[in-house]
């Protein structure tokens, strides 16, 4: 009879280093699963330099305690960071307020939703040639934003002032003035532009955002400001679908704390205002 002790030791070893191998395949597996699950979660967000980027600046380490990066991506547009937004370029985006949002929705076609207020940012008029808009002469040129929302701002901040007299319709052009005592000149320019034609025309109605980018302070140089209760809040925006991602809720929670609203109010000291 033969002895089979030999060949069963050797399936029996051959079995216990496959099972070892096994273990040690799921062991290292294990080990490396925590370190996928606590990489940080990135964030893209996309803003004008002042005072979104600024303001996204003081979130970035309350984001991080919660393992989220917040990688913040500059323009100096209107435009392209939605549609970056729209094409997932982007994970939100904070530049604008509501109604500029509603109509590009409705011009360009695209998805993006409001998910909260931040900040109020007063549209001011800006002069480098007159210290008051009594100074203002008959045919001065005035620049103001040729996006229909910021342009119908601007013209109602004239009007306010008693410059012009307006029709009665929810967005205004230069067109929309009827009453024009001065006969002034109207350039409707992009918004970007305005700080630079200063020396081109009397006086140009200016985003604060841009003011602020050209070193203005609108509380000491505009001649004068939006009211305060204007309904053009800056707003965080997320394209549709979004809305519940809890990177975005974080960051909303964040960008709508008491230390945000302190350091808004302390840095721009009524230039731009808290709105949550």
């Amino acid at each position: 009879m033969r002895n089979h002790k030999p060949l069963l030791s050797a399936l029996f070893l051959g079995s216990l280093l496959l099972f070892s191998g096994c273990s040690e395949g799921k062991k290292e597996e294990a080990s490396k699963s925590p370190e996928v699950q606590s990489k940080p979660l990135k964030l893209v967000v996309g803003a004008t330099p002042e005072p979104h980027a600024t303001i996204l600046a003081q979130v970035v380490a309350p984001l991080k305690e919660k393992g989220i990066t917040l990688e913040v991506k500059e323009f100096t547009d209107y435009v392209t960071p939605n549609m970056s937004l729209e094409d997932g370029s982007l994970d939100a985006n904070f530049f604008q307020h509501a109604p500029y949002l509603d109509q590009f929705n409705k011009e360009k076609g695209t998805h993006l939703l409001s998910i909260g207020n931040v900040h109020l940012e007063p549209m001011g008029i800006y002069s480098s040639k007159i210290t008051k808009l009594e100074e203002l002469k008959e045919g001065d040129s005035v620049a103001i934003p040729n996006d229909p929302t910021n342009g119908s701002r601007a013209l109602r901040i004239l009007e306010k002032e008693g410059l012009i007299k307006l029709a009665s319709k929810p967005l205004l052009s230069a067109l929309d003035v009827v009453e024009n005592p001065k006969k002034l000149q109207f350039k409707e320019l992009d918004a970007p532009q305005l700080t630079r034609t200063l020396g081109e025309v009397a006086i140009a109605v200016i985003n604060t955002n841009y003011a602020l980018m050209a070193n203005l302070n609108p509380l000491k140089n505009a001649l004068a400001l939006e009211s305060k209760d204007s309904p053009y809040a800056n707003i965080l925006v997320v394209k549709s679908g979004k809305e519940n991602d809890e990177r975005i809720k974080a960051l909303v929670q964040a960008l709508q704390s008491e230390s945000i609203k302190s350091f808004i109010l302390e840095k721009y000291q009524g230039a731009i205002l808290p709105a949550f």
